[in-house]
């Protein structure tokens, strides 16, 4: 493996690594520590007077800008090193777009004053807007470290065009799945629970915040996506008359999931749960990414594309 792809996978997981500790901001309730200042912090950071709500979201300032300058690296490194028309320069490019989108959402959430306790429907659409921008980010991040890993950096799409549309819809019901999530995650910081019973009293109140109500839909994505995604896997696997490492992994990573989504509920979110939750997700999608990757694009070097190009061109012979 070359050091740009080393680079960039490392990129990858400093990238999660940020994504993590933004939750543990969120769950934290430090997402107020610096006050309404960005992107400078309104408070001290260092010295016995420091806040620890402070330090906290003022250390997930100063990991952002690591990666952003990761990232910054990563497009001149990445554009030294490939030839004109490799994708992982158009990749690595979207990478540094959605990074600098991905700022700007977190600057939008502090200046309009979207943390903290503020439960308005301002704050959902930024939350909704700043993790679907996550989600693509990694995507984009993924794919560059994986094309610049395997030297095959120029693609085709296959021309199995309802194939294609059916793994696309999948990636696409994984993003809501986990838009809702995030939802959900907030929901369980502003409304905790002291118990089982009456968390789900309060979901189905009356006179519950529109927030909750919300939460409810979270599992009924999942479950609905979840099972969409596995009868993809298994479809496509059964096509192939076998099942790819790949499509093992995604398969035992769905089931951790649950596990890990239904112990949640069952321990009303702790902070460390749900941070687990969220780490299992950003795998699960990087994963299903790649794997995505594997069998809609010929020449992506990624698993067994080259194996699944030769079989549609032997089909496809008279």
């Amino acid at each position: 493996m070359s050091r740009v792809a080393r680079f960039a996978w490392a990129a990858l997981y400093w990238n999660v690594a940020v994504v993590l500790w933004g939750a543990y901001v969120r769950a934290s309730g430090s997402g107020a520590g610096c006050g309404n200042r960005w992107p400078l912090c309104d408070g001290d950071v260092v010295g016995l007077s420091a806040n620890g709500q402070t330090i906290v979201e003022f250390t997930h300032r100063i990991t952002s800008v690591i990666s952003l300058l990761m990232v910054t690296g990563l497009v001149v490194w990445c554009w030294r090193v490939t030839k004109k028309g490799d994708w992982a320069r158009y990749s690595v490019v979207l990478a540094a777009a959605l990074l600098a989108n991905e700022a700007l959402l977190g600057a939008a959430l502090v200046l309009l004053k979207h943390v903290g306790n503020d439960q308005s429907a301002g704050r959902i659409l930024f939350l909704c807007l700043h993790f679907g921008n996550t989600l693509l980010l990694l995507a984009t991040l993924s794919l560059t470290a994986a094309w610049l890993s395997n030297g095959s950096r120029r693609c085709t799409l296959m021309g199995k065009w309802r194939e294609a549309s059916s793994i696309g819809l999948g990636l696409l019901a994984m993003m809501v799945t986990g838009i809702t999530g995030a939802v959900a995650a907030l929901a369980d910081t502003l409304f905790p629970a002291t118990s089982l019973p009456s968390s789900l009293a309060q979901d189905f109140s009356s006179g519950t915040p529109a927030l909750l109500r919300v939460r409810l839909l979270h599992p009924a994505v999942a479950a609905v996506a979840a099972c969409y995604v596995l009868w993809v896997i298994l479809r496509s696997s059964t096509g192939r008359n076998r099942f790819s490492r790949s499509a093992i992994a995604l398969i035992m990573f769905f089931f951790v999931q649950v596990c890990i989504g239904m112990t949640n509920v069952l321990f009303l979110a702790p902070v460390w749960l749900q941070i687990a939750h969220l780490f299992i997700a950003d795998v699960l999608w990087v994963s299903l990414v790649l794997a995505s990757a594997d069998l809609i694009l010929e020449r992506a070097g990624i698993g067994e594309a080259n194996v699944l190009a030769s079989v549609v061109k032997e089909g496809q012979e008279p």
